[in-house]
């Protein structure tokens, strides 16, 4: 089979998937072993297109032309080949994990959420192998309004506000000026098309290219940084799996992958440095990582607080873009992957938390770790891969972003501040996700406590193992991911 039929495959399987899952409601056992088969078998196409791209095959090809120059193509290469490797697998662990979630948490809807997060993944697939901006920038937007649907998905009032927010800001922030910034790229260069070095290099004026290059920092809205953040955290009135595809599969990762791809094949690395443009804007994502954090200390709800760390974390990635060196953006394309596993881990526990404890809250946890050993052991491993300690994989996208920030090319104390930012959050990641296990071992169980309480049901504790068991395998074995994001990033400057 051609590469180009590969990729196709990979874009429709998910489609074709959704469209039988839907016609499944009155055999949920049938529906799940489908959602199963359908998830495997895209991950076994990717990884066919990795071997296609590890033997040189990475030629572009157009679907459509809607206008003259203006073309839907695709193409391989290293980051998005990342990218489609992290969504394809916990796109299992996350069916997996939400058939144990969505029936003992007696969940309405399980058909249209099995079949709307097929829909999600092959919007994914489409911007992980887009070969332009254009194409990215359609099927971006088709992410956003195919998860819309699942974060409303309890139809209650509060889910329906959250879901307003959610497609208010990621709709109005992608129009208003992520597409200004397409057709800015496409005024001054001609070309949509990614290409080496960035097409927007010798053709944008350099007084322009902050601007510019700040409309597709905060018009990405899915990287969430301040202030176009407030659509993450009201969507977690989402159910778990829902979180787990906005947190770690999907939804942000989507974010910041654009960041990066805009950064190192619309400006170019060298552009930016040469202009300053960087200089600046980097202080945002700075001071997202900080106030992100403080913010999440403050919340008692657990899943409030992994949103606000997620916003954190993704500032790292964009931090890292924003340095515009190599071993920056080496960091922030490692951290996509590290992050993806070590935050899904965090997510799954709450989620076993709230099934079988019934508890939402921080405070609420005391004592409980003796009730469910397994589940807060794989909370600590995804703090602890979060935090960035060894023997978890988080470790090495940290040290590489902690050395792209003395690479920096702007100001001494920029540079120093960077640095700092990134050892102060760290010790901020030790307090407000580190004492969630803490708390639940050595806290004191309350008098009269459910007596009853154990473990979430086998699909459940499977979807928490795996991620958690990655997250190990990562820092010993970072590979290919490694080798992706060093190839991704040299083919970029």
């Amino acid at each position: 089979m051609e590469t180009s039929s590969l990729i196709i495959f990979a874009l429709l399987l998910p489609l074709v998937g959704a469209l039988i899952i839907s016609r499944l409601d009155s055999m949920p056992n049938v529906r799940e072993v489908f959602t199963l088969l359908t998830s495997t078998s895209l991950l076994v196409v990717v990884i066919a297109l990795y071997n296609r791209l590890q033997d040189g095959q990475t030629e572009a090809f157009v679907v459509a032309e809607p206008f003259a120059g203006l073309t839907i193509s695709f193409a391989l290469e290293q980051l998005g080949m990342l990218f489609a490797l992290v969504a394809s697998s916990l796109w299992i662990v996350t069916s997996i994990y939400a058939i144990g979630y969505m029936r003992a948490h007696h969940e309405k809807h399980q058909t249209r959420f099995f079949a709307l997060f097929a829909v999600a993944i092959s919007a994914v697939m489409a911007i992980c192998f887009s070969n332009n901006l254009l194409t990215l920038f359609l099927f971006y937007e088709v992410l956003t309004l195919s998860t819309y649907p699942l974060v409303t998905h309890a139809g209650t009032e509060k889910a329906k506000k959250s879901g307003r927010v959610y497609l208010g800001i990621l709709m109005g922030s992608s129009i208003g000026l992520f597409l200004f910034g397409v057709l800015l790229v496409w005024f001054y260069a001609g070309d949509l098309t990614f290409a080496q070095g960035g097409v927007l290099s010798g053709k944008l004026p350099e007084h322009l290219a902050l601007p510019v290059y700040a409309l597709f920092v905060f018009g990405i809205g899915k990287a969430a940084v301040m202030p176009m953040h407030k659509w993450l955290p009201a969507a977690m009135v989402a159910p778990t799996p829902v979180s787990a595809l906005l947190h770690a599969v999907a939804v942000v990762k989507a974010g910041v992958f654009a960041i990066i791809k805009v950064t190192l094949f619309i400006f170019g690395p060298d552009f930016l440095q040469e202009s300053g443009a960087n200089h600046w804007l980097i202080w945002f994502p700075m001071l997202t990582i900080l106030l992100a954090s403080f913010i999440a200390m403050t919340k008692d709800n657990i899943k409030e607080r992994l949103a606000y760390s997620t916003i954190s974390q993704l500032s790292y990635i964009v931090l890292g873009a924003l340095l515009a060196n190599s071993l920056g953006l080496l960091g922030a394309s490692m951290h996509i992957v590290m992050h993806a596993f070590a935050k899904i881990s965090l997510f799954f526990a709450a989620g076993a938390i709230l099934v079988t404890a019934h508890k939402t809250k921080v405070s609420e946890l005391s004592g409980l770790g003796r009730k469910m050993p397994f589940t807060f052991a794989i909370f600590l491993i995804g703090t602890l891969s979060i935090i960035g300690l060894p023997p978890f994989g988080g470790m090495w996208s940290k040290w590489y972003l902690a050395l792209g920030t003395l690479e920096f090319s702007g100001p001494e104390f920029t540079r120093w501040a960077l640095l700092g930012t990134l050892m102060i959050s760290s010790l901020l990641n030790i307090a407000y996700l580190g004492a969630i296990p803490m708390k639940a071992f050595f806290g004191k169980l309350p008098e009269g406590s459910d007596k009853t309480i154990k473990e979430a049901p086998l699909p459940c504790l499977i979807g928490l193992a795996v991620p958690a068991l990655i997250c190990i395998y990562l820092f010993f074995s970072p590979e290919p991911f490694f080798s992706m994001a060093q190839q991704a990033v040299s083919s970029g400057q």
